[in-house]
């Protein structure tokens, strides 16, 4: 009955909680509807800031690359000349963070995405962030690197252009502070990894598997917040990709590629998401406790132009889902390897 009545669930990597409705899926829809873009982009746009040899906003020039590329955002969000102050006024605190903010494009052709390029081609945007995860975490005062993709206008994409960025900072954020205090609490009690526990358990249970072969597999979280999300993780204890040999990276990128064509074939669409690769800090502690993971955070609900906000109750309460996990892998599972385009 818990896939049918109102429950909570309990996020073994955070410990915060989710409240799940599964009933809430038969309420009607009167709310906003919006017309789907269908248009083909070139693969070469000439006024793309991100399109190789193209001049950027800054007035730099790309390379003409022919692979992966990166290079420092024009647009940092965060500044590694940043001098270093702390400020402090009664109850108003603040302290200076320095960082280095990268943008990783994923293939010179401006019409991809990752469902639709070919699996060599995301296995050389793998080498890539582990490349940059390598040498980012030889900077001193780096403690933190954050690999991201935010895909759609309605992630707040500003170029459609295949593409993700990296945040290297000083400080560790919150999320990855909450996850750490959890596998290090594990590790310590049991001498194991609290992912490869989890990934045990769902391997046996096999509810809310979505992808699986010989190096990852690809899963709803019992706990999930966003109605398709999912979660990409290596069966082995690792705890970042710089301990990936070629035959992972190879298993890692043809995860990717299978998990997002499912995502465009679930409603036709090129689907929108946030995703992120978090692992283990670079602040000098070895951290045996982590296991790195790659988390997808999709807006869609219901097709693909009505989407899931928080708002409301998950806004000043605690997140809440409308289908339960066990739906979602269900769905997602059960859709084709081939992109709905080819078929």
């Amino acid at each position: 009955m818990i896939n049918e009545n109102p429950h909570r669930r309990y996020n073994i990597l955070t410990g915060e909680w989710v409240l799940v409705s599964p009933h809430r899926t038969k309420r009607p829809w009167q709310g906003k509807e919006e017309k789907q873009s269908i248009a083909k982009r070139p693969s070469y746009d000439p006024n793309c800031y991100l399109c190789p040899g193209n001049t950027r906003a800054s007035g730099a020039t790309n390379l003409q690359y022919d692979g992966p590329y990166s290079f420092v955002n024009d647009f940092s969000a965060l500044l590694s000349e940043t001098p270093k102050e702390v400020f402090s006024e009664g109850l108003l605190k603040g302290v200076s963070e320095r960082g280095i903010c990268k943008v990783v494009c994923f293939s010179p052709d401006h019409s991809l995405t990752l469902p639709i390029m070919k699996v060599e081609e995301i296995q050389n945007v793998v080498k890539l962030w582990k490349r940059e995860y390598e040498e980012l975490s030889e900077v001193s005062y780096i403690n933190h690197i954050q690999i991201f993709e935010n895909k759609g206008d309605v992630m707040g994409c500003s170029n459609p252009h295949p593409h993700g960025q990296i945040w290297a900072q000083e400080s560790i954020p919150l999320e990855v502070s909450k996850k750490t205090e959890q596998m290090k609490k594990y590790w310590l009690d049991t001498n194991q990894s609290l992912l490869q526990a989890y990934l045990k358990q769902e391997l046996e249970a096999r509810e809310r598997i979505i992808l699986e072969n010989d190096h990852f597999v690809s899963l709803v979280p019992y706990w999930a917040i966003w109605p398709y999300e999912a979660m990409i993780l290596p069966k082995e204890h690792k705890r970042s990709i710089k301990e990936l040999n070629e035959e992972e990276i190879a298993s890692f990128a043809q995860i990717i590629k299978d998990l997002t064509i499912r995502y465009d074939n679930l409603f036709n669409c090129s689907f929108p998401y946030s995703a992120g690769i978090h692992q283990a800090p670079t602040d000098g502690d070895p951290h045996e406790e982590w296991h790195f993971h790659m988390s997808f955070y999709p807006p869609l609900l219901r097709s693909a132009t009505v989407k899931k906000f928080m708002v409301g109750y998950e806004m000043f309460a605690d997140p809440q889902r409308d289908i339960t996990a066990e739906q979602a892998a269900g769905t997602l599972k059960s859709l084709s390897t081939v992109h709905y385009t080819i078929e």
